[in-house]
């Protein structure tokens, strides 16, 4: 059965000075400290500590055989983003990133496929890199953030993107970042268990309020971590735009559990109860596989969640393994290689 991961990272091996080359700091780079690891800094403030399967294809594709994975989307890690930056700089650093999954892919086209990042800050900049990445063969799409600085996607400034992704047939994974009130959120990781699930469901929320996929009907949009918040809530969101339509329903009049099944979200809830729930509400057809590999918050095994639940018929499991991705890639299982 074909197993398709719409949630991985990477990086390159060797990331350039950017804060040399731009003359400020907040960039990220590499310290290759020990054999097959390196150390992700930002300035001189310790991020995360990495594998070489954050940036060894080769690597990365003995892990996909050892756990049946057969294609991996590859986008970069979040932090990369760089949306804070000269928009210029933005647009350097996201090329860099570009190319060097395009170049993975190319490597390896029957195992990855990739998502581009943008100079999302900088919407001409961001359409053009677009326009150019979409040229790239293996590149279905792009990464962005849960949010752009000031701007929520439902932002007008940022419709000049949809139009350019619907227009080229990008898919469109959205991620956290950046999570709301982390400065009230210190200790025990708690941007990362309690932000990221409120930042995704901002994203859907801001989308589904700003009648983003009323303007852009043929939008391809995942979301990540299952959409986060949002389908534990719905009930509370609906009975909001329902109550207090002076409020919620001033950009668009449509109810927002009328958009289920007009977005996906990946398979990462890390519970089998919460994928039964996340079924019974988004329906099997809304739902990619996606682990985050290589991250410990990911699921160490892409798919075993799925493949553990008995109960699920072998048409509900060959769905959620790599139905959905192809539908949201706009890909055929033809283009894959099956071990």
């Amino acid at each position: 059965m074909l197993k398709i991961d719409i949630h991985t990272h990477i990086l390159p091996e060797k990331i350039p000075a950017f804060a040399e080359k731009f003359g400020y700091g907040g960039f990220i780079h590499l310290e290759h400290h020990a054999p097959c690891r390196a150390k992700m800094m930002k300035d001189n403030q310790f991020f995360r500590e990495i594998e070489h399967n954050c940036w060894d294809a080769q690597a990365r594709i003995h892990e996909c055989d050892q756990h049946g994975v057969h294609v991996q989307v590859l986008s970069t890690v979040p932090v990369m983003f760089s949306y804070w930056a000269k928009p210029q700089d933005t647009l350097d650093v996201s090329r860099f990133l570009n190319d060097h999954i395009a170049e993975i892919v190319s490597l390896f086209p029957k195992r990855f496929v990739g998502l581009g990042t943008l100079p999302m800050q900088a919407p001409d900049l961001a359409v053009k890199e677009l326009d150019r990445i979409m040229g790239m063969k293996g590149m279905a799409g792009i990464q962005i953030g849960s949010h752009i600085n000031e701007w929520n996607l439902n932002d007008p400034n940022l419709f000049p993107i949809y139009e350019a992704a619907e227009r080229l047939g990008a898919a469109v994974f959205v991620h956290p970042w950046d999570m709301m009130g982390q400065e009230k959120m210190q200790k025990y990781w708690l941007p990362w268990l309690v932000g990221m699930p409120a930042e995704t469901s901002l994203a859907v929320c801001s989308m589904i309020f700003g009648g983003i996929f009323e303007r852009f009907p043929k939008l391809r949009v995942a979301f990540a971590h299952g959409g986060g918040a949002f389908p534990a809530t719905i009930g509370r969101i609906e009975h909001g735009f329902k109550e207090r339509p002076d409020l919620c329903a001033i950009d668009n009049a449509v109810n927002p559990r009328e958009y289920i099944g007009r977005f996906y979200v990946d398979s990462l809830v890390h519970d089998a109860r919460m994928l039964h729930y996340l079924i019974d509400v988004m329906g099997e057809n809304s739902i990619a596989l996606g682990s985050d590999y290589p991250f410990p918050l990911g699921e160490h095994r892409a798919g075993s969640l799925i493949e553990s639940m008995n109960e699920l018929s072998l048409a509900t499991k060959e769905r959620l393994l790599s139905g959905t991705a192809l539908e949201w890639l706009n890909y055929s299982s033809e283009q894959f290689y099956l071990a």
